[in-house]
């Protein structure tokens, strides 16, 4: 537990050192949820949904949505999604490499991480594996090796005199993680199944991700920067469930969906561009007793916001960042644009936003894109294809993304979990199209 900073900052450090890959993540949300009385769905079980309940159902082990019903009738759905990947490398299920004096793992890019921040740390392995129980049962177990166990040794200033002059890595040769000597040939599997307490002959197959062991840290001369690995987009995760589980009752059913597989695209069937929200959408309305006519009229009054995080200016290079539309790191809420729609956000959606964020006392800030610098695109549209709502894309400013260790501003997290605490306790009322009340 990190001592003396704001207990905000410190549970979410600890948040992310339990969620180490998007199953552990998913696992956490869920305890989470379920010490507060949260009841789990099963997607191929039938929903007993009734007015004042709490649940949650998850997809692929690495998805995860949970929602409330309201006693009144409920009019909206009031939502928000981040998601629960981040860049690493997908260990290979043949993976042990030999050569004379070393034993290594093979390895390919999961997202666009900058690799060179991946070197000289200590790694290890997380992630599920399925397992036979018995004759014809199949079963998932979740992973997690809590030792130091991988690294990714820098080749020596010596040996690579271009180090320093924009070096180029390839996944296949530079990338490669270190298990051990000779003597470690054929102990990976031996300590996948110990970590699993399954036998090694039991495992079937696997879904392995290197994760950085570091734990997140609080710096700076006033202690105002929050560094720590996948603040990208686990701080939004951590921020948006909280003012999920905290927000009051209105006539909106609240939705907090945590989505796998944003950083490789959403085409999947636990991502952003599946069926899983519409799914849950149709099984709510189904389960409450409403026409399709009606669940259209709720869908119609409701918003999406899509939180995953935003570039602050550099410090080194401000000259990467738009010339008027800049932010920074403890200056509130980042609204996103993007002409090309990568970001959702338009008048309407904004507008409703930031009179939440108003509402919260919660200070907020716009970004664009440098005109020439296409930037990556996130939830918001991907999933506005399959739910057409009201949509605004937002996050918090931070430093390095997709480095194997980013950092945030401290004050920041307080101003989301504000923000979305306000935004669950309130609801939009369409009066026509284009004419809202916020209430």
């Amino acid at each position: 537990m990190i001592k003396n900073i704001h207990s905000p900052v410190s549970e979410m450090l600890d948040f992310i050192a339990q969620s180490v890959s998007p199953y552990h993540t998913v696992d956490t949300v869920k305890q989470m949820l379920s010490a507060i009385d949260y009841t789990e769905l099963n997607e191929n079980s039938e929903w007993n949904i009734v007015p004042g309940g709490k649940y949650y159902v998850s997809r692929n082990l690495s998805s995860v949505i949970a929602f409330r019903i309201p006693c009144a009738t409920p009019t909206a759905f009031m939502m928000a999604a981040s998601h629960s990947d981040s860049p690493t490398f997908k260990i290979k299920d043949q993976t042990e490499m030999s050569s004379p004096g070393y034993v290594r793992l093979n390895t390919e890019r999961y997202g666009g991480m900058i690799c060179s921040t991946w070197l000289d740390r200590p790694l290890s392995v997380a992630g599920k594996i399925m397992v036979k129980d018995g004759e014809n049962k199949l079963t998932t177990k979740l992973v997690r090796v809590e030792r130091d166990l991988l690294m990714i040794p820098n080749v020596a200033i010596h040996m690579n005199r271009n180090a320093n002059d924009g070096f180029a890595f390839k996944a296949n040769v530079d990338m490669v993680p270190l298990l051990g000597d000779e003597s470690a040939k054929g102990s990976f599997r031996k300590i996948i199944a110990d970590a699993a307490e399954v036998e090694e002959d039991a495992i079937v197959s696997t879904d392995l991700f290197l994760t950085n062991r570091a734990h997140g840290t609080v710096w700076g001369a006033n202690m105002e920067y929050v560094s720590a690995p996948r603040l990208d987009d686990l701080e939004c995760v951590y921020t948006t469930l909280l003012g999920f589980m905290q927000a009051a009752e209105t006539t909106a059913i609240p939705m907090c969906a945590i989505l796998d597989n944003e950083e490789v695209g959403s085409t999947t069937k636990q991502g952003a561009n599946s069926t899983f929200i519409t799914d849950v959408i149709e099984r709510i309305s189904e389960s409450l007793g409403l026409s399709r006519s009606q669940m259209c009229r709720m869908v119609s009054a409701s918003f999406l916001v899509s939180a995953d995080n935003a570039h602050a200016v550099h410090p080194n290079h401000p000259e990467f960042s738009d010339p008027t539309n800049k932010v920074y790191m403890n200056r509130g809420i980042v609204i996103k644009y993007n002409a090309s729609q990568k970001y959702t956000t338009d008048s309407v959606s904004d507008a409703l936003f930031s009179a939440i964020c108003h509402k919260a006392e919660v200070p907020t800030q716009r970004y664009t894109n440098r005109a020439d610098m296409p930037g990556g695109s996130t939830l918001g549209n991907i999933a506005n294809t399959h739910i057409s709502v009201n949509t605004v894309d937002i996050g918090l400013a931070q430093l390095a993304m997709h480095s194997s260790y980013e950092t945030a501003g401290v004050a920041d997290i307080e101003s989301m979990i504000k923000a979305m605490t306000v935004f669950y306790s309130s609801r939009i009322q369409r009066l026509s199209d284009g004419d809202y009340e916020l209430i």
